[in-house]
């Protein structure tokens, strides 16, 4: 009983942060730009889609990464835009903010893109991995001691147990 009460109440605490999380997403009209991949390098291709714009065009803009305008127009998906750009290779690495004013109304509908450097993507790690030589050697003296003296009790033991075992004892 008690832990169907608290399976409950965990549930419910959960549901009730995910609403309050969501509140200004639905409070906004739930009109978000999204953006994809959101981390692109200099002259990588970038998609980006709403479901914010009535009738389904927007006027894209992403001067603020030098792109310039693009145009968004109907997908196949219901009432969504989608659009593309180019990241113009000299572009800076850096967080830049892309905006789309919908044809019905022109509100504005932002999202965020990053752009990384070139280098960056698909580089191959240098170097050996530092992992230690591990839990047995630790700073650590005396517990150190102690395991090597449980081995070595462990181990007398079980000789003790062959030895008696061999002679017929009776184990």
């Amino acid at each position: 009983m008690r832990r169907t009460a608290r399976l409950l109440t965990g549930t419910s605490l959960a549901v009730a942060a995910a609403g309050i999380l969501t509140a200004p997403v639905y409070a906004a009209g739930g009109a978000t730009l999204e953006v994809f991949p959101s981390s692109a390098v200099p002259g990588g291709q970038v998609t980006v889609n709403t479901a914010g714009c009535t009738g389904g065009t927007a006027a894209g803009d992403a001067g603020s990464v030098g792109a310039g305008a693009f145009t968004l127009a109907p997908s196949a998906h219901e009432n969504e835009a989608i659009g593309q750009f180019q990241v113009p290779s000299s572009a800076q690495p850096g967080t830049y903010e892309i905006v789309a004013k919908c044809a019905e109304g022109g509100r504005p509908i932002k999202g965020d893109l990053t752009v990384t450097p070139a280098e960056a993507r698909g580089q191959a790690p240098r170097g050996s991995v530092k992992t230690g030589v591990g839990g047995a050697l630790g700073p650590d003296p005396v517990q150190t001691a102690a395991g090597v003296a449980a081995l070595a009790v462990a181990a007398a033991g079980g000789t003790w147990l062959l030895h008696r075992r061999a002679r017929g004892d009776g184990i």
